[in-house]
């Protein structure tokens, strides 16, 4: 199974939207403290939809937390200062993918740790960074398309209308 893991997330609705991304794909959601709400928030929940309640999720109270916890997890960081395009490695199925929060990203103490799995989105111009749900998305289904999107559905029904 996959795992997403949100360093310091600010805005609860990206949160919640991820959450359901996480849902709809099989992949645990790590939430690293502090956080810019409560994990209550009626935001993150309405963004989630009535799928919060379906997901593993964890909260850790630091980083440091979250490396006791998971000592052998393979993480990849997404930042803006990779040298790696996002497509140019190979996703264990239990790896870990990491964001940063929102107006700053993964900070650069954690980043220099991990060069080689630090990975990026390619964007033209003087772009800052993309919304960071759109992120999630664009890495994690990337990860799903390596591992053959094991365990989803791959085929869809159209359901025939009758005129």
């Amino acid at each position: 199974m996959l795992n997403i893991v949100l360093h310091e997330p600010e805005i609860p609705a990206n949160t919640g939207n991820i959450g359901r991304t996480c849902v709809a794909a099989g992949a645990r959601l790590h939430l690293i403290e502090p956080m810019g709400f409560r994990i209550s928030a009626k935001e993150v929940k309405r963004a989630g939809l009535d799928y919060w309640d379906k997901l593993d999720v964890t909260v850790y109270d630091s980083y440091e937390d979250f490396l006791q916890k998971n000592p052998e997890a393979k993480i990849y960081m997404a930042t803006t200062k990779a040298k790696h395009v996002y497509t140019e490695v190979s996703y264990e199925p239990d790896c870990y993918i990491m964001f940063g929060k929102e107006s700053a990203g993964i900070p650069e103490d954690i980043l220099v740790e991990h060069p080689e799995t630090s990975i990026r989105i390619p964007m033209i111009g003087d772009i800052r960074s993309l919304n960071l749900g759109n992120s999630v998305a664009i890495v994690l289904y990337e990860a799903l398309r390596q591992n053959n999107f094991s365990h989803m559905n791959l085929e869809g029904e159209l359901h025939h209308l009758h005129w």
